[in-house]
């Protein structure tokens, strides 16, 4: 059991996103409001809080999710305290988020429900955060944002809409997945990406991952880990690989590729070099 209280922040510069990462045991929030959105994930313990009037119980894998202008508080529910990551979109992520579902400029989107129990969300929310707190590629980062606040705004907001049928975009997909072999090593982001072959950016993701059976950030992933073998196999050191290959530190590589290829990047130089 954790007995002390801790908070990290972030600010992703590329997204202007803000991100919490705390535990709290006695720490309480007083009745507040914000000008922006909160998305909530209770990762460990119990947590309550109230919002517009009303008393609400987050356990582990609960989501909160609260409008701009909302009163809420926020607390422990006991003495083990809770753990939770924090996203906080601004007007204009959501405002971004809608044109890119439906091609229009719409009024804000409105989160019906405060509260959300559902597993897509927790492994959404985590999976973004974590993204955006230990170094992955600007294209993932991108990438999960978008479409995290697509998906949440399509499940649980005020907008009705359909989203429109995937076309044949063969060609544009190659092109997309040849600009990536080209530029692995600098990064790609997902505006540059859905530019170079004109397409909307969410448009691209869900046409991607159809076409190749993978998001464009997992594709550069692979690519960046192929390069990496290869160089390894050559006796290049491990932190030259990472930077060469492109990724933010050589950590972030032995993570990516020991997810990948089952080794660590050391355990792989042993075994070519053996």
């Amino acid at each position: 059991m954790q007995t002390n209280e801790w908070t990290k922040i972030w600010h992703n510069a590329q997204l202007d996103l803000r991100l919490l990462q705390a535990h709290y045991i006695q720490h309480t929030y007083p009745r507040h409001s914000h000008d922006y959105y909160v998305i909530c994930l209770i990762e460990r313990g119990r947590q309550s809080f109230t919002h517009r009037g009303t008393k609400h119980l987050t356990p582990p894998g609960g989501v909160i999710l609260i409008n701009p202008g909302a009163v809420h508080t926020g607390e422990a529910v006991d003495e083990q305290g809770f753990e939770m990551r924090s996203l906080y979109p601004t007007t204009s992520h959501m405002q971004m988020a809608v044109f890119e579902m439906t091609g229009r400029h719409r009024a804000l989107p409105f989160f019906n429900d405060v509260r959300v129990d559902n597993p897509w969300a927790m492994n959404s929310i985590l999976a973004l955060h974590k993204a955006m707190s230990q170094g992955a590629s600007t294209l993932e980062c991108e990438s999960r944002f978008i479409q995290t606040l697509a998906q949440l705004i399509k499940r649980y907001a005020d907008i009705a809409f359909t989203e429109g049928q995937l076309r044949k975009e063969k060609k544009a997909i190659q092109q997309s997945c040849r600009y990536i072999d080209e530029c692995f090593a600098q990064g790609v982001t997902l505006n540059e990406l859905a530019q170079h072959v004109a397409l909307s950016p969410y448009y691209l993701l869900r046409v991607f991952r159809a076409e190749v059976g993978m998001p464009p950030y997992a594709y550069l992933e692979s690519v960046r880990i192929r390069h990496a073998q290869q160089l390894i196999e050559t006796g290049k050191p491990l932190a030259e690989v990472a930077i060469e290959v492109g990724f933010s530190s050589q950590s972030h590589m032995t993570r990516r590729f020991k997810k990948i290829i089952g080794v660590t990047p050391g355990q792989y130089a042993q075994r070519v070099g053996s």
